[in-house]
This record gives structure tokens, C-alpha cells and sequence, in this order.
């Protein structure tokens, strides 16, 4: 059975009402093959429309979108892998999401790839048709745990240990509850059905590490996609260079190992929690850099996200990445600084802006040179809870609050504006997680101000 297909005029009218509220008399723009939708709806609006319009589990779908571009439509610019919008509708030699979506929807590809309630529709249509392919009933497309196929489908992975792992991203959100652009989904006891994907190894198991890097996954890249050689013996290793996937971690791995990427890493980090897996023997020469010599010469570093998304860089991520670097620098010899561990966007002639302005490049730094305490404190204020800003000043947004008395991890600190607390007058702020800081006039830490060996923002 194939996801049915509407008279055009029921269809026009239907997505004119999603988009805009109003029943109205359907515009031929709003599907035609030239044209876009006409108005952008909320984006619960949109997943609520595609999630009815093709009976897909609505948390599911803003599961996938989370796990793709944490609901960011990232200026409709493509990722590394030619994925589009929050949904990641795709057009690449291995993955044509976004051509499926096209004549499943007979919305534009430039509709799909732009407007946000066309591209989650469009991801909906193509899961309901896997799922239709999958044999799922209207009775087995309402049990959650029935639409592992087809995402591990959608993410178009062709190693069935990169499937599961993409599938698994999405489970595992449903599992834990996650917030993001105004989307609120809450966890949840999940038992996905992996079918032949259960047998696949699981990345990060017995026999699959690295030989290089012991915490390393070893997912291995194309053979196309990097070049065989024997380093240091035959290219000096003199450099790091560091990058942002533009897309999610399972994405970035996978398009290592389609030969049409013509593009590498040697290991790739994941933003929640720090994983990393290897796709290229340190001993080869990975495509990373877009400079034939800086790649005979450097370790390819990729981190899961999007440059123009701060949340993606994780104190996880940042701390298991530093302690690649270091390890690295000690092995090959490389001086722990910022002439040898560099930006994609330094190496001579890139196009790519990698990893951009939101990359704490001295943060990361003293991780790299050792500096990697964890401080503690203990929350005072005058009222029952405490604001917590997304950066260090008082005028920056309120992004949570912690409860007076609560304990809190300190992963480094930054100077920002002079704040009067019960620990008295301080410009010394405190980064309890991602983008979350309080005044340290607030935080009883053992310490006035600086903690030792805790990193500086």
C-alpha cells in the first residue's frame, strides 16, 4: 500500500487552512511545482498537520527533527550532506528524501527545502510511505515502537551499525523527554522493534573500537573518501584541525561512508554526550580541510551541530574532544596551541566558516593544556530560586532558575556584569551547564571568585 493521494484542489485547501487558519480557496502557488507555500505556520501547528495528514506519531516526528537540527531550519542552508530544513530532507547520490518528498507531497523542492511546514509535511510523507512499504497497519502505525524501520530508513545510512545508531538518537529522545523551540516532548518507556537491525552491533561495543583511540567507535569511511598512507612515516602529522559536521552525528558518519561524499573525518563527537567515532586511520590521510597539504599533514576533528546554534556545543562534547586533542599532541608531537590546533575556516583557501563564532576557543584550550576541573557549589538567595541566563551578565535572557540551596557543577567561568549577592560584589559568573550561567555572588563555591583549575569561559 502507498500513503494515498488527494484530489489537488482537497490537498491545496487542507495545507492553505494548516498554514494560515483560514478556510480559503486554494492558490495554485501553494503546491504548484514553481511555486512555496504561502504562510509559515507555528511549528506545533506544522507537526501537528503532517502528523494527522499521514498518521505518523506526532512525538515521533518531532523527535527525528530534534535529533537532525534541534528544530533549527538553519537560514535553509544545506548541511555537509546536502540535507535541508529541520527535517533534513536530503538530495544526495545515497539519500533522496527530498525528491521522494516532492512527489509524495507535489510540493516544490524549493518549498521542501525553505518554508518549515513543508519541510516537516514533507518528512511525514516519506516516513508514512516507508511504513506503508514496511507493511505497518492503520492499527501498528499507532504503536511508536513499530517505526524504528522506517527512521533508521530515513536516515539513510547503508551500514546497518550507523542505522541503528541513527534510529537509536530518536528513541533514545523519546525515552529521556527533551524541550526545544517552543516543543515540549516528554519521556517515556519505549521498546523499539529493531527487527534485522537488532543483530547489528551497536557502535561503541565489543568489536568495534578504534585501534587508535580507545573511547572511539570504529565506523570506517569509503574507500573513495580519503587517501591510504602510512603516517607520520610518510607525512609529518603537524596540526588539528577542528570542525562542525552541519548536520547531526549518525548523518555525519554515514556520509563518510557514502562513496559519493568525496569528503572525511577521522573522528566525529556527539553533542550530547561526547561519544565519538572514528572513520579514518590516523595513519591516512582523511579529506577534511579543502588544502591537499594541510590534510597530509593534520587529524580531522568533526563535532556534531550547526554553526549558528550554540546549543550543540556541549561541556560533553567539548571535554571529550580536548581530551582526543591532547592525546593526539602527545603523540605526534603537536604544540598545544593555536598555530597548530586550528579552525577549518583558517586553513588557506577554505570556503567553510567552521566552527564559527560560538566555538569557545578558550574553553577548549585549557582543556587541551590540562585544565579541566569540575568546581562545586552550593545556591544562596534571598528568594526560593535563583535565574539562570544564557550568558554571563544579567542582561542576557532567563533561561531556567535552580531552587535555593541546590548544588550545581561549575564547568568554567567567565566575567560578565557586576552582580550583588550574599557572597558579596563579583563580575564573576558561573556556567553550570550549556549555556547557563549564574552570578557567583550567589554560589557558595569554597572560593572567592576563580576556582582553581576550573577552566575560564
Amino acid at each position: 500500500m502507498s500513503v494515498r493521494s488527494f484530489h489537488r484542489g482537497r490537498f491545496l485547501l487542507a495545507l492553505t487552512t494548516a498554514l494560515t487558519g483560514v478556510v480559503a480557496v486554494a492558490s495554485p502557488a501553494v503546491a504548484d511545482p514553481g511555486g512555496t507555500p504561502a504562510t509559515a505556520a507555528p511549528l506545533g501547528v506544522a507537526f501537528d498537520t503532517a502528523a494527522a495528514r499521514y498518521d505518523v506519531p506526532r512525538d515521533l516526528l518531532v523527535a527525528l527533527g530534534y535529533a537532525e537540527s534541534r528544530l533549527e531550519m538553519h537560514a535553509s542552508t544545506p548541511s555537509t550532506a546536502g540535507g535541508h530544513g529541520l527535517m533534513h530532507l536530503a538530495s544526495n547520490p545515497g539519500v533522496r528524501t527530498l525528491d521522494e518528498a516532492a512527489a509524495l507531497t507535489r510540493l516544490s523542492p524549493a518549498a521542501l527545502r525553505t518554508e518549515p511546514t513543508a519541510n516537516v509535511l514533507g518528512a511525514a510523507a516519506v516516513l508514512r510511505s516507508y511504513a506503508d512499504q514496511a507493511g505497518l497497519t492503520a492499527a501498528a502505525r499507532d504503536d511508536v515502537n513499530g517505526w524504528y524501520g522506517p527512521v533508521a530508513r530515513y536516515g539513510g545510512a547503508s551500514d546497518p551499525s550507523v542505522a541503528r545508531l541513527y534510529a537509536d538518537t530518536v528513541y533514545d529522545l523519546l525515552r529521556a523527554g527533551f524541550t526545544g523551540r517552543g516543543e515540549a516532548v516528554a519521556g517515556r518507556p519505549v521498546a523499539p522493534r529493531r527487527g534485522g537491525l537488532e543483530r547489528a552491533a551497536v557502535l561503541g561495543g565489543i568489536g568495534t573500537l578504534s585501534t587508535d583511540y580507545g573511547p572511539a567507535a570504529w565506523a570506517p569511511a569509503s574507500t573513495s573518501n580519503y587517501t591510504a598512507a602510512s603516517r607520520p612515516g610518510s607525512h609529518p602529522v603537524t596540526r588539528i584541525v577542528i570542525h562542525m559536521t552541519q548536520g547531526s552525528y549518525a548523518g555525519a558518519v554515514s556520509w563518510f561512508q557514502n562513496p559519493a561524499a568525496q569528503a572525511s573525518a577521522h573522528y566525529t563527537f556527539r553533542s550530547s554526550d561526547g561519544a565519538v567515532t572514528q572513520s579514518v586511520r590516523e595513519k591516512d590521510i582523511a579529506w577534511h580541510a579543502g588544502n591537499w597539504t594541510y590534510n597530509t599533514e593534520s587529524i580531522g576533528i568533526e563535532h556534531e551541530g550547526f554553526v549558528d546554534n550554540p546549543a550543540w556545543f556541549t561541556d560533553a562534547m567539548y571535554r571529550a574532544s580536548a581530551a582526543l586533542t591532547r592525546s593526539l599532541t602527545t603523540k605526534y608531537g603537536i604544540p598545544r596551541d593555536r598555530a597548530h590546533i586550528i579552525a577549518h575556516r583558517e586553513v588557506p583557501g577554505a570556503t567553510h566558516t567552521d566552527p564559527g563564532p560560538n566555538w569557545n576557543w578558550t574553553y577548549y584550550m585549557q582543556l587541551v593544556n590540562g585544565v579541566t576541573g569540575i568546581g562545586s557549589g552550593t545556591v544562596n538567595t534571598e528568594a526560593s530560586s535563583l535565574n539562570v541566563r544564557s550568558g554571563p551578565g544579567a542582561s542576557y535572557p532567563v533561561v531556567g532558575s535552580v531552587a535555593d540551596g541546590a548544588t550545581v557543577s561549575v564547568y568554567c567561568q567567565a566575567v560578565g556584569s557586576t552582580v550583588t549577592g550574599p557572597y558579596g560584589t563579583t563580575a564573576v559568573w558561573n556556567r553550570i551547564g550549556t549555556n547557563r550561567y549564574v552570578s557567583d555572588a550567589f554560589v557558595l563555591t569554597g572560593y572567592d571568585g576563580y576556582i582553581p583549575n576550573v577552566p575560564r569561559c
